[in-house]
């Protein structure tokens, strides 16, 4: 008995998932017609004021079948970006916040846009019933060479497919080549005609030239605001550590030495003992001091990089933390210095908020970009938009253009996956 092989299983496979794909595509057009014209009709309305109060939900119907085809065109390989411009912050939720909805809508040139796409999409999506129409044409001369030709052909004029009458047996093989060949066609062609109507999608669904620029330029002021909070934050705590912290020792320090000074001699054995409390202060006040600057930036981490600064952040753990870091080359200061302190602050909600026992650590860098990957075994749930310190890592790795994917189902485990975009700095010599 011979099996199919399975390179021909999959791409079968590929052809038929693609073909139901295609299905969707032109059911998808036959829907753009009565979109298109609906959504036409009351933006005409707008025009007398009636027509505002139907276009915010004509809108998202809208967008919602645009982004369903994009997001069938990424499966074809080709990406399509969402280009609408973020919708405006604190809304009133009445006639005047309707109405600065309705604003926002008709001054989005993507609006326009869906609008061009939902009217040619009305032929062009079509182009999705391809390969269902070349599979059923391919079914149809199989059923035809089989036997179903007689019936047709008893009143002698026979059945047409192709190029060939079916009328007697002779005429059934060639029918049975023919299929072979239409067959042959879907299997080959099903994903070419699909891509090229992705391509179609990406050209008047994806961001124009401009509205990169502005989406890239709103994003970066996003990630400066968001920079400068985190170094404020930081100069606060900077500021709170040593008012708090290594000050206040080092004014009690003094007022020790002076309580010595005063006592030194009237009575030698108390000022003895006011000398060993002062000694004692000023070590835990260089201790303080010593953490403070490891919280700015460690030494490990300027002096032997971010593989060793990981594998010493596990050995400080009291967790069982596993590193594996595969980077062979430095990386500039200000990436490894957000990715280690992304990774810590990691660490610590693993061991506080998450009960795990268990945590691996992955770092490499590949294309340009450095990947990281923490997973532990706890109870997970983690829940980025819920305010927590993920929020924080989050917007310090934006400001390397980099992004944290958070993967916490409940029950655990959790994998939290950095990545940045980094190139390589200049070799570092160390001084001997």
């Amino acid at each position: 008995m011979t099996t199919v092989p399975a390179t021909w299983r999959s791409r079968l496979t590929r052809a038929g998932l693609d073909t139901l794909t295609g299905a969707a595509v032109a059911a998808g057009a036959l829907a753009s017609i009565v979109l298109f014209l609906t959504t036409a009709y009351f933006i005409v309305l707008c025009l007398i004021g009636i027509g505002f109060l139907a276009l915010p939900y004509l809108t998202r119907a809208v967008r919602a079948l645009c982004d369903l085809n994009r997001r069938a065109a990424a499966r074809f390989g080709v990406p399509v970006p969402r280009p609408y411009r973020p919708e405006p912050e604190e809304i009133e939720p009445d006639i005047v916040g309707w109405m600065r909805r309705c604003k926002w809508i008709l001054a989005d040139p993507a609006t326009w846009r869906d609008l061009l796409w939902l009217l040619l999409n009305c032929v062009v999506g079509l182009l999705g019933f391809a390969p269902a129409a070349l599979l059923y044409y391919a079914g149809e001369g199989l059923f035809l060479a089989c036997g179903l030709w007689q019936p047709l052909a008893a009143d002698g004029t026979g059945r047409w497919y192709v190029f060939v009458t079916i009328g007697s047996w002779p005429a059934a093989l060639a029918a049975v080549l023919l299929a072979a060949a239409v067959f042959t066609g879907w299997l080959f062609l099903a994903r070419p005609l699909l891509t090229g109507y992705a391509h179609f999608v990406r050209f008047l669904l994806g961001p124009t030239r401009r509205s990169e620029l502005a989406s890239r330029v709103r994003h970066l002021s996003e990630t400066r605001s968001g920079a400068l909070d985190i170094q404020a934050a930081e100069l606060r705590r900077i500021e709170r550590d040593l008012h708090d912290g290594a000050q206040a020792r080092l004014v009690g320090l003094g007022l020790q030495l002076g309580a010595v000074d005063r006592t030194l001699t009237q009575d030698p054995e108390a000022a003895r003992l006011l000398l060993r409390e002062a000694r004692a202060s000023s070590v835990q006040a260089l201790r303080e001091l010593r953490d403070l600057v490891r919280g700015i930036h460690p030494p490990v981490l300027a002096e032997r990089g971010l593989a060793d600064a990981l594998r010493a952040l596990g050995l400080a753990s009291p967790l069982h933390v596993t590193v594996v870091a595969d980077l062979p080359e430095r990386l500039p200061d200000p990436v490894e210095s957000a990715v280690y302190f992304a990774v810590s602050e990691l660490l610590t909600n693993a061991l506080k908020h998450a009960d795990a026992e268990r945590v691996e650590i992955v770092a490499w860098r590949e294309d340009g970009t450095l990947h990281a990957r923490v997973t532990d075994d706890g109870r997970g749930g983690a829940d980025p938009s819920a305010g927590s310190g993920l929020t924080g890592i989050r917007r310090r790795l934006a400001s390397f253009d980099g992004t944290l994917e958070t993967d916490s189902p409940v029950g655990g485990p959790t994998v939290m996956k950095l990545e940045l975009a980094c190139a390589l700095s200049s070799p570092k010599t160390s001084s001997s």
